[in-house]
Protein backbone atom coordinates (compact mmCIF):
# COMPACT_ATOMS: atom_id res chain seq x y z
CA UNK A 1 0.00 0.00 0.00
CA UNK A 2 1.45 3.47 -0.97
CA UNK A 3 1.71 6.22 1.42
CA UNK A 4 -1.20 8.24 0.09
CA UNK A 5 -2.94 5.72 0.18
CA UNK A 6 -2.56 4.60 3.88
CA UNK A 7 -2.89 8.30 4.85
CA UNK A 8 -6.27 8.17 2.89
CA UNK A 9 -7.60 4.55 4.86
CA UNK A 10 -6.48 6.44 8.17
CA UNK A 11 -8.29 9.44 7.45
CA UNK A 12 -11.62 8.10 6.30
CA UNK A 13 -11.90 4.33 7.88
CA UNK A 14 -13.23 4.31 11.27
CA UNK A 15 -12.06 1.38 13.47
CA UNK A 16 -14.97 -0.94 14.30
CA UNK A 17 -15.32 -3.93 16.76
CA UNK A 18 -16.53 -6.20 13.82
CA UNK A 19 -13.61 -5.07 11.25
CA UNK A 20 -10.57 -8.68 11.44
CA UNK A 21 -7.73 -8.54 10.00
CA UNK A 22 -6.64 -11.59 8.11
CA UNK A 23 -3.48 -12.63 6.33
CA UNK A 24 -4.34 -12.91 3.11
CA UNK A 25 -3.81 -16.92 2.12
CA UNK A 26 -1.17 -16.13 -1.04
CA UNK A 27 1.27 -13.82 1.48
CA UNK A 28 1.79 -13.76 5.56
CA UNK A 29 3.03 -10.14 4.96
CA UNK A 30 -0.57 -9.14 3.66
CA UNK A 31 -3.22 -8.51 5.71
CA UNK A 32 -7.02 -8.09 4.54
CA UNK A 33 -10.18 -6.53 5.98
CA UNK A 34 -13.24 -5.21 5.20
CA UNK A 35 -14.27 -1.49 6.70
CA UNK A 36 -16.52 1.24 5.74
CA UNK A 37 -15.31 4.78 3.58
CA UNK A 38 -16.88 7.64 4.61
CA UNK A 39 -14.60 9.99 2.21
CA UNK A 40 -18.23 11.09 1.05
CA UNK A 41 -20.09 11.49 3.88
CA UNK A 42 -21.96 8.14 2.56
CA UNK A 43 -20.59 5.17 4.05
CA UNK A 44 -19.26 2.76 1.38
CA UNK A 45 -18.15 -0.38 2.52
CA UNK A 46 -14.45 -1.53 0.76
CA UNK A 47 -12.61 -4.45 0.96
CA UNK A 48 -8.65 -3.11 1.93
CA UNK A 49 -4.57 -4.86 1.74
CA UNK A 50 -2.31 -3.92 3.22
CA UNK A 51 1.43 -5.22 2.57
CA UNK A 52 4.48 -4.90 4.36
CA UNK A 53 7.78 -5.81 4.38
CA UNK A 54 7.85 -8.95 6.72
CA UNK A 55 5.38 -11.39 8.39
CA UNK A 56 6.64 -9.82 12.13
CA UNK A 57 5.78 -6.09 10.80
CA UNK A 58 2.70 -7.41 9.58
CA UNK A 59 1.79 -9.28 13.20
CA UNK A 60 3.21 -6.16 14.99
CA UNK A 61 0.54 -3.86 13.10
CA UNK A 62 -2.03 -6.04 13.64
CA UNK A 63 -1.76 -6.01 17.81
CA UNK A 64 -1.66 -2.01 17.56
CA UNK A 65 -5.04 -2.21 15.78
CA UNK A 66 -6.12 -4.66 17.70
CA UNK A 67 -5.42 -2.40 20.79
CA UNK A 68 -6.98 0.08 19.21
CA UNK A 69 -10.28 -1.68 19.20
CA UNK A 70 -10.28 -2.57 22.95
CA UNK A 71 -9.66 1.07 23.98
CA UNK A 72 -13.25 1.79 21.56
CA UNK A 73 -14.28 -0.81 23.38
CA UNK A 74 -14.00 0.34 26.68
CA UNK A 75 -14.74 3.73 25.97
CA UNK A 76 -18.08 2.63 24.67
CA UNK A 77 -18.72 0.84 27.64
CA UNK A 78 -19.38 3.67 29.48
CA UNK A 79 -21.67 5.47 25.94
CA UNK A 80 -24.29 6.88 28.02
CA UNK A 81 -22.22 9.67 29.92
CA UNK A 82 -20.09 10.50 26.58
CA UNK A 83 -23.55 10.79 24.76
CA UNK A 84 -24.68 13.07 27.58
CA UNK A 85 -20.86 14.61 27.16
CA UNK A 86 -21.47 15.57 23.16
CA UNK A 87 -24.71 16.43 24.09
CA UNK A 88 -23.62 19.16 26.33
CA UNK A 89 -20.75 20.04 23.54
CA UNK A 90 -23.33 21.16 21.57
CA UNK A 91 -25.33 22.93 23.96
CA UNK A 92 -22.96 25.17 24.36
CA UNK A 93 -24.02 26.89 20.99
CA UNK A 94 -27.64 27.21 22.10
CA UNK A 95 -28.80 31.00 22.23
CA UNK A 96 -32.28 32.00 23.56
CA UNK A 97 -32.14 34.23 20.62
CA UNK A 98 -31.77 31.51 17.62
CA UNK A 99 -34.81 30.54 15.86
CA UNK A 100 -36.85 27.32 16.47
CA UNK A 101 -38.44 25.24 13.51
CA UNK A 102 -40.30 22.17 13.42
CA UNK A 103 -40.71 18.67 11.44
CA UNK A 104 -43.64 17.11 11.97
CA UNK A 105 -42.88 13.32 10.39
CA UNK A 106 -44.62 10.06 9.39
CA UNK A 107 -43.71 6.91 7.87
CA UNK A 108 -46.11 5.18 5.53
CA UNK A 109 -48.38 7.98 6.98
CA UNK A 110 -48.21 6.78 10.60
CA UNK A 111 -47.33 9.19 12.32
CA UNK A 112 -43.65 9.27 14.38
CA UNK A 113 -43.86 12.20 16.00
CA UNK A 114 -42.38 16.32 15.95
CA UNK A 115 -38.49 17.25 15.85
CA UNK A 116 -37.88 20.48 17.09
CA UNK A 117 -34.66 22.01 15.97
CA UNK A 118 -32.28 25.41 16.83
CA UNK A 119 -31.18 26.87 14.14
CA UNK A 120 -27.51 28.37 15.38
CA UNK A 121 -27.92 31.61 13.59
CA UNK A 122 -25.10 33.37 15.53
CA UNK A 123 -22.66 31.28 13.90
CA UNK A 124 -24.11 30.42 10.75
CA UNK A 125 -26.70 33.15 9.29
CA UNK A 126 -26.67 32.59 5.94
CA UNK A 127 -26.87 28.20 6.27
CA UNK A 128 -29.67 28.71 9.23
CA UNK A 129 -31.96 31.63 7.08
CA UNK A 130 -31.81 28.92 4.54
CA UNK A 131 -33.17 26.18 6.40
CA UNK A 132 -35.57 28.55 8.24
CA UNK A 133 -37.56 30.10 5.04
CA UNK A 134 -37.52 26.43 3.57
CA UNK A 135 -39.38 25.01 6.69
CA UNK A 136 -42.07 27.98 6.81
CA UNK A 137 -42.26 27.80 3.14
CA UNK A 138 -42.61 31.81 2.77
CA UNK A 139 -40.75 32.04 -0.46
CA UNK A 140 -43.55 29.31 -1.78
CA UNK A 141 -41.12 26.23 -1.62
CA UNK A 142 -39.89 24.34 1.03
CA UNK A 143 -39.61 21.31 3.09
CA UNK A 144 -43.48 20.53 3.66
CA UNK A 145 -44.18 16.79 2.17
CA UNK A 146 -40.55 16.40 1.40
CA UNK A 147 -38.90 12.68 2.14
CA UNK A 148 -36.15 11.62 4.34
CA UNK A 149 -34.15 9.98 1.62
CA UNK A 150 -31.56 8.04 2.98
CA UNK A 151 -31.22 6.91 6.62
CA UNK A 152 -27.96 5.30 7.72
CA UNK A 153 -28.38 3.33 10.92
CA UNK A 154 -25.52 4.55 13.33
CA UNK A 155 -24.67 7.49 10.48
CA UNK A 156 -27.46 9.91 10.15
CA UNK A 157 -30.90 10.71 8.50
CA UNK A 158 -30.88 12.53 5.68
CA UNK A 159 -33.69 14.93 3.62
CA UNK A 160 -34.40 17.79 1.94
CA UNK A 161 -34.20 17.26 -2.07
CA UNK A 162 -37.13 19.09 -2.64
CA UNK A 163 -36.73 19.07 -6.64
CA UNK A 164 -35.83 15.41 -7.20
CA UNK A 165 -36.58 13.39 -4.34
CA UNK A 166 -33.71 11.21 -4.44
CA UNK A 167 -30.50 13.02 -3.51
CA UNK A 168 -29.64 14.35 -6.60
CA UNK A 169 -31.81 17.73 -6.48
CA UNK A 170 -31.95 20.53 -4.30
CA UNK A 171 -32.80 24.30 -4.20
CA UNK A 172 -31.96 27.37 -1.95
CA UNK A 173 -33.06 30.46 -1.05
CA UNK A 174 -29.92 31.95 -2.64
CA UNK A 175 -30.80 29.97 -5.87
CA UNK A 176 -29.46 26.08 -6.65
CA UNK A 177 -26.17 26.49 -4.38
CA UNK A 178 -24.61 28.25 -2.45
CA UNK A 179 -21.13 28.55 -0.98
CA UNK A 180 -19.80 26.80 2.68
CA UNK A 181 -20.46 29.90 5.78
CA UNK A 182 -17.36 28.16 7.88
CA UNK A 183 -17.53 24.90 9.72
CA UNK A 184 -17.36 26.59 13.31
CA UNK A 185 -19.72 23.81 14.44
CA UNK A 186 -18.17 20.29 15.06
CA UNK A 187 -20.33 17.15 14.68
CA UNK A 188 -19.83 16.21 18.15
CA UNK A 189 -22.52 13.56 18.77
CA UNK A 190 -25.95 12.97 17.90
CA UNK A 191 -28.85 15.11 16.86
CA UNK A 192 -26.34 17.87 15.22
CA UNK A 193 -28.33 18.91 12.37
CA UNK A 194 -25.51 19.70 9.17
CA UNK A 195 -25.81 20.41 5.35
CA UNK A 196 -25.19 17.70 2.51
CA UNK A 197 -23.80 18.42 -0.60
CA UNK A 198 -21.51 17.45 -2.97
CA UNK A 199 -18.25 18.69 -2.49
CA UNK A 200 -16.98 22.28 -1.80
CA UNK A 201 -19.63 25.47 -1.57
CA UNK A 202 -22.62 23.31 -2.87
CA UNK A 203 -25.10 23.52 -0.44
CA UNK A 204 -28.90 23.35 -1.20
CA UNK A 205 -31.57 22.06 0.48
CA UNK A 206 -30.61 19.30 1.55
CA UNK A 207 -29.63 18.24 5.19
CA UNK A 208 -28.78 15.44 7.26
CA UNK A 209 -29.05 15.00 11.48
CA UNK A 210 -26.47 12.80 12.48
CA UNK A 211 -27.44 9.93 14.91
CA UNK A 212 -23.61 9.52 16.57
CA UNK A 213 -20.30 12.12 16.69
CA UNK A 214 -19.46 12.02 13.29
CA UNK A 215 -15.86 14.61 13.27
CA UNK A 216 -14.83 12.97 9.68
CA UNK A 217 -17.42 15.42 8.69
CA UNK A 218 -16.21 18.39 10.07
CA UNK A 219 -14.58 20.72 7.54
CA UNK A 220 -16.57 18.80 5.25
CA UNK A 221 -20.11 19.43 6.29
CA UNK A 222 -21.33 23.18 7.27
CA UNK A 223 -23.25 22.11 10.54
CA UNK A 224 -26.01 25.03 11.76
CA UNK A 225 -27.60 23.72 14.68
CA UNK A 226 -29.51 20.63 16.69
CA UNK A 227 -32.13 18.61 17.95
CA UNK A 228 -33.63 20.51 20.59
CA UNK A 229 -36.95 17.63 21.53
CA UNK A 230 -37.91 14.84 19.50
CA UNK A 231 -34.59 13.14 19.18
CA UNK A 232 -36.86 9.94 19.79
CA UNK A 233 -38.48 10.19 16.88
CA UNK A 234 -35.60 10.79 15.15
CA UNK A 235 -34.60 7.00 16.80
CA UNK A 236 -37.63 5.74 14.82
CA UNK A 237 -36.53 6.93 11.87
CA UNK A 238 -33.05 5.33 12.07
CA UNK A 239 -35.22 2.23 13.01
CA UNK A 240 -36.23 1.95 9.02
CA UNK A 241 -32.57 2.41 8.03
CA UNK A 242 -30.89 0.15 6.36
CA UNK A 243 -26.78 0.09 5.23
CA UNK A 244 -27.59 1.08 1.61
CA UNK A 245 -29.50 4.10 3.14
CA UNK A 246 -32.79 3.27 1.85
CA UNK A 247 -35.52 3.66 4.36
CA UNK A 248 -38.17 0.43 4.41
CA UNK A 249 -40.58 2.84 5.03
CA UNK A 250 -41.70 6.17 3.16
CA UNK A 251 -40.75 9.29 5.58
CA UNK A 252 -42.26 12.09 4.81
CA UNK A 253 -42.26 15.77 6.83
CA UNK A 254 -46.10 16.91 6.63
CA UNK A 255 -45.68 20.03 8.08
CA UNK A 256 -43.10 22.45 9.32
CA UNK A 257 -42.76 26.34 10.34
CA UNK A 258 -41.00 28.54 12.80
CA UNK A 259 -41.64 28.46 16.45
Amino acid sequence: MRREQVLRVCANHIITQDMDLQPMSASANTLIWTATDYAEGNGVVEQLAAKFKTADIAESFKKVFCRCQKIMDLAGADSTSASAHQMSRIQEHSRDSNPRVFLKVTADEEPLGLITIELFSHIVPKTAENFRVLSTGERGFGFKNSIFHRVIPDFMCQGGDITNSDGSGGKSIYGNRFEDENFDVRHTGPGILSMANRGQDTNSSQFFITLKKAEHLDFKHVAFGRVQDGMDVVRKMEELGSKGGTPSKKIVITDCGQL
